[in-house]
């Protein structure tokens, strides 16, 4: 080859070289592959992913992809709810689950509001969507029980990061009531949901702040303290270049961290007091087949659609078709008196997206404050801490405006204008505590008018629909622990949150006591057992057997006592003991309980309360007869910080965990963030995984996990280093 001819040669090639570098991925499944390469996932000894990308939309791209290898099982199932599918997978009851989905928004809706969004958030959203499938492409193997293909407008139906939230607290056997009969759901049934709330373990968690002041470090402290259904949030870290460094729980399926924190601040939700929830009773008219309801003197078209919606019979799909009725309050759910009863929520999805998102990157007080002008984050306060020393509480969100001469707690007159929302309190109208003397801020889904002690703000001081001025057992019990306490550190806050007192029972036994006291023949059968519970201290470990005796009586003074209507959980149990005899005989109940199930009342707590995971089911189905391991915590009724709550229909006669301590978290902010953490059970679903039982140890023995944030820690501690696909 001559000189020329050997130039030219290698001319072309650098052309085809060159052109190489830059050609662009031709197909989705390139697309994806190109987005991979630009994610890495280091998953820590503990199994936790951490991922980094080089943009937000990378880093959401892998922190799905690894959600989906941890447990595509509930990243699934969440999205088949919230987008109205449910009874498509779980039979024909579950069609007014899906109905409710879509009265608030059809999946048309969704679309265009996706259309409309921000472009930024378009492309999170698409990452979303792109993760997963990519997940779904590289493992053939797992087979969806219904969603084969995840699509960008989804997270819209998933936005605040409270799966279900508001939307969950509309009762679908209303909808149900009124979309098949046109009724009202009978008396009987609605004291039988009622009953169903009060029985169930109490949903919420704690938040507490600590400033700076008080301790050793001289750094504020956040203890991050959910209690939600166990394995409902899997623990993850997410990076990118653009500013992303988010630590913290994520409700599987969602591409932000819900609770946590990044390197300057920390946040914490606890379910709120806040109305934020209203119902209007419409007056509907029938103007030559067209349905209109009343507004002041004006009559309004109702919109009325139609929607045919899928449920599975046998291994059948049929179709079921309803109208769906709509006024500018909101959908029509139920009727009230006889009338059309309209729910109006907080239905801002596009900008609900944007505040959990954004709410992960801020880096100090002011921006945390901004994000929160957005006002969307509805179901929930907030108790936030950062580097500067800064610790606050947010009491609630969005707050709608209105007219306090009217009643918000009952269905309104939707006829009147002057009953309508009046736009929302802006931040600094709603309940806010900033930097409190006393050092700290707790919130147990308890009263706002006590988180910070004599620093709290004055209930004369909001009006009624702001907050619930409504104390419970766990925020009693916080206050006890945090006045006068000082020079805290990680492990003394940790140490704090798994306190075993039990202030129920303080005000619960007495009148026991007292009963068996008077009773003039007294039973020789209750004798030892008052005995134990008399000489205890009201504090809960697995060796207790008063612990056991006092849980057993309780809970069957909830089922079976007897007291006023209208009385919350813990104005009942101060209730308990009014009606004469009523205590002997439950707590001889009790004990025949107790003996019949267990062959001895003498039983130890550890023994009855068990923690027990078998497979990587949603709803798992307990057998008395397999492993299972003693838990020495109690129930939030209680008021255990460190609640364990179960539920009481297993068909087994020992309890359960079901809820409450799932991921929890102990954040310090300094130069440095530290932090340590815990999962109930452990980051995978899967049961053959090393990581799908691996922290429930240190879960029941209180000894929490040291976090891996900075990369130099990763490293020291990573077990694989991967790119999605990989």
């Amino acid at each position: 080859m001559n000189r020329t001819k050997f130039l030219s040669f290698l001319l072309l090639a650098w052309l085809f070289i060159s052109c190489s570098d830059t050609i662009k991925p031709t197909t989705e499944v390139d697309e994806w592959k190109a987005q991979a390469e630009r994610v890495t996932i280091i998953r820590d000894d503990y199994g936790v992913p951490h991922i980094y990308g080089k943009t937000d939309a990378d880093a959401v791209f892998g922190l799905l992809y690894a959600q989906c290898e941890d447990d595509f099982n509930r990243v699934e199932q969440n999205y088949i709810w919230a987008t109205g599918r449910l009874a498509e997978v779980d039979g024909e009851d579950a069609l007014y689950s899906d109905l409710r989905a879509n009265l608030f928004m059809t999946q048309e809706e969704a679309i265009a509001k996706y259309e409309a969004a921000p472009g930024w958030l378009k492309e999170l959203c698409q990452a979303f969507a792109d993760g997963v499938n990519y997940y779904l492409h590289t493992h053939p193997e797992v087979k969806p029980k219904l969603l084969t293909r995840f699509e960008p407008w989804m997270p819209l139906f998933f936005s605040e990061g409270s799966i279900g939230g508001d939307i969950e607290r509309i009762s679908t056997k209303k909808i149900k009531a009124f979309y098949e009969e046109g009724m009202e759901l009978p008396v009987m049934q609605l004291l039988q949901e009622q009953k169903e709330e009060e029985l169930a373990e109490p949903q919420g968690s704690n938040g507490i702040a600590i400033s700076g002041d008080l301790t050793q470090s001289g750094n504020a402290m956040l203890l991050i303290n959910p209690h939600t259904s166990f394995y409902f949030r899997g623990e993850v870290h997410v990076v990118s270049e653009e500013g992303l460094n988010a630590y913290g729980a994520v409700t599987w399926g969602q591409f932000f961290v819900y609770q946590g924190f990044n390197e300057k601040t920390g946040w914490m939700h606890t379910s709120t007091y806040t109305d934020v929830m209203d119902e209007f009773k419409e007056t509907i008219v029938s103007d030559q087949g067209k349905l209109l309801y009343q507004y002041g003197e004006e009559l309004r078209p109702v919109d009325s659609l139609k929607i045919k919606l899928k449920y599975k019979e046998g291994d059948a799909l049929y179709e079921k078709e309803f109208p769906m009725y709509r006024t500018h309050h909101g959908p029509v759910t139920h009727k009230v008196d006889g009338q059309w009863t309209a729910s109006a929520m907080m239905w801002e999805p596009v900008k609900a997206l944007e505040q959990s998102y954004i709410r992960t990157k801020q880096n100090g007080y002011a921006g945390f404050r901004e994000m929160m002008d957005i006002r969307t984050n509805s179901s929930n306060n907030t108790v936030y801490a950062d580097a500067d020393g800064t610790i606050a509480y947010f009491h609630g969100n969005f707050v709608p405006k209105r007219d306090t001469i009217f009643d918000y707690t009952k269905a309104v007159d939707g006829s009147n204008p002057k009953t309508d929302w009046q736009g929302l309190h802006t931040v600094d109208e709603n309940i806010l505590i900033k930097n409190p003397a006393n050092g700290w801020i707790q919130n147990c889904n308890s009263t706002p008018y006590t988180a910070a002690l004599d620093y709290s703000p004055k209930r004369i001081d909001y009006p009624k629909y702001m907050s619930r001025d409504q104390e419970n057992f766990r925020g009693i019990h916080a206050i006890t622990l945090l006045t006068d306490r000082e020079g805290y550190t990680l492990d003394s806050l940790i140490s704090l949150a798994h306190d075993p007192y039990l202030p129920a029972f303080e005000a619960l036994l007495p009148s026991l006591f007292s009963a068996y006291q008077n009773q003039h023949d007294k039973n020789p059968k209750l004798a030892a057992p008052i005995a134990v519970l008399k000489a205890w201290d009201f504090t809960t470990s697995k060796e207790s057997v008063a612990m056991t005796l006092a849980h057993y009586y309780g809970m069957r003074y909830y089922r079976e006592g007897k007291y006023p209507e209208g009385l919350n959980a813990m104005e009942r149990i101060q209730h308990w003991g009014s009606v004469e005899g009523e205590q002997l005989q439950l707590f001889e109940k009790t004990i025949d309980q107790l003996v019949s199930d267990f062959g001895t009342w003498k039983i130890p707590w550890g023994e009855v309360n068990r923690y027990q995971r078998l497979n990587g089911d949603i709803r798992q189905a307990f057998d008395d007869a397999k492993p299972s391991m003693p838990i020495g915590f109690a129930s939030g009724t209680w008021g255990a910080l460190a609640a364990y709550g179960a539920r009481y229909h297993n068909n087994t006669k020992k309890i359960y965990g079901t809820r409450g301590n799932s991921f929890v978290a102990a954040v310090e902010f300094g130069e440095k963030v530290k932090a340590k953490s815990i999962l109930a059970g452990g980051q995978s679903g899967d049961p053959n995984s090393p990581h799908f039982d691996d922290q429930i140890e240190g879960y029941a023995n209180r000894r929490w996990k040291n976090v891996a944030f900075y990369k130099e820690d990763v490293l020291k501690r990573a077990t694989r280093t991967y790119h999605p696909g990989e």
